[in-house]
C-alpha cells in the first residue's frame, strides 16, 4: 500500500504529538504531599515545669484559623540519641522507624538499636486514632514508607501506606457501629515530612498543627529520608 507525502506528513505530526503528550503526562504525576492546613498563630506558653523524671510538662495556647486550641504535653527526657552511623554505608532495609504519639517523639532504630530520636508533632488530637477525612488524627498501626517527595512544601513528605487493609477494617466497622457517618471517606496522604521554613518553633514549642502528619523538624526530616527508603517499616502507636 502506497501514501503520499501528505499523509506521511500527517502521521509523522500524530506520532510527535503522542510521543509528546506521554512524555509530557509522565513528567506531570503527582508527587506525594501533605494537604495545606493554615498556620499557627498566636503561640504562647501558658505554664511549663519539669516532672521528678525530668520530663517538660508544657501548657500552650495558638489560634489556627478561626480555633483557639489550648493544650497540655508531656515532653519526654530521651532525645538526645545519636549513634555515629553513615547512611550510605548502612543496609537501609534494616531501619524501622517507631512514631510514639504520647512521648512526641519519632525513633528510628537500625538492626533494632535505637539510632536517633526526634521530637515530633502531630494533629491537634494526637491521642486519637484516625477514624476517617477530616478528622486531622493521625493513624495507629503498622505502615510502610510507600512513597518519598525531596521537594515538599513542608521540606522533605515521606507518604506512609494509609489506607492499609488494617485501616480500611477498621474504618467499615466504625461504619457498621454507627460511630462515623455512613458517607465517611477513610483519608489518606498521611506520611512523615518536616515544617516550612523557619517554622522549627512548631515542633520545638510542641503545637501539634499537622492535618493528621508526623511532623518534625527540617534538618531532622532531611536525616531521616537519607534513612528510610521505600518500603521502610513504621510503626504509629499512642
Amino acid at each position: 500500500m502506497k501514501y503520499s507525502a501528505r499523509a506521511y506528513g500527517f502521521f509523522s505530526i500524530i506520532t510527535v504529538l503522542f510521543s509528546f503528550s506521554f512524555f509530557y503526562g509522565s513528567a506531570q504525576v503527582r508527587k506525594p504531599e501533605p494537604k495545606d492546613v493554615p498556620r499557627p498563630t498566636n503561640i504562647k506558653i501558658l505554664e511549663e515545669h519539669k516532672d521528678k523524671d525530668g520530663n517538660i510538662i508544657r501548657t500552650i495556647q495558638y489560634d489556627q484559623g478561626t480555633q483557639r486550641i489550648k493544650e497540655t504535653l508531656i515532653i519526654k527526657n530521651t532525645l538526645n540519641i545519636r549513634v555515629a552511623i553513615s547512611p550510605d554505608t548502612m543496609d537501609k532495609a534494616q531501619v524501622m522507624i517507631v512514631v510514639s504519639k504520647s512521648r512526641y517523639v519519632v525513633d528510628v532504630f537500625y538492626r533494632n538499636r535505637l539510632i536517633r530520636s526526634y521530637k515530633a508533632v502531630f494533629g491537634p488530637k494526637p491521642m486519637e486514632d484516625k477514624c476517617m477525612q477530616g478528622d486531622r488524627c493521625t493513624p495507629e498501626g503498622w505502615f510502610t514508607i510507600k512513597n518519598k517527595n525531596p521537594n515538599s512544601k513542608y521540606d522533605k513528605f515521606m507518604l506512609l501506606s494509609y489506607p492499609n487493609d488494617t485501616s480500611i477494617a477498621h474504618f467499615n466497622k466504625l461504619k457498621e457501629e454507627g460511630r462515623i457517618p455512613k458517607n465517611a471517606k477513610i483519608g489518606g496522604d498521611v506520611g512523615i515530612h518536616g515544617v516550612w521554613k523557619g517554622g522549627d518553633d512548631m515542633i520545638e514549642t510542641g503545637v501539634n498543627w499537622t492535618d493528621g502528619c508526623v511532623a518534625i523538624r527540617n534538618k531532622d526530616i532531611e536525616e531521616l529520608y537519607n534513612f528510610a527508603i521505600v518500603g521502610t517499616r513504621v510503626w504509629i502507636r499512642k
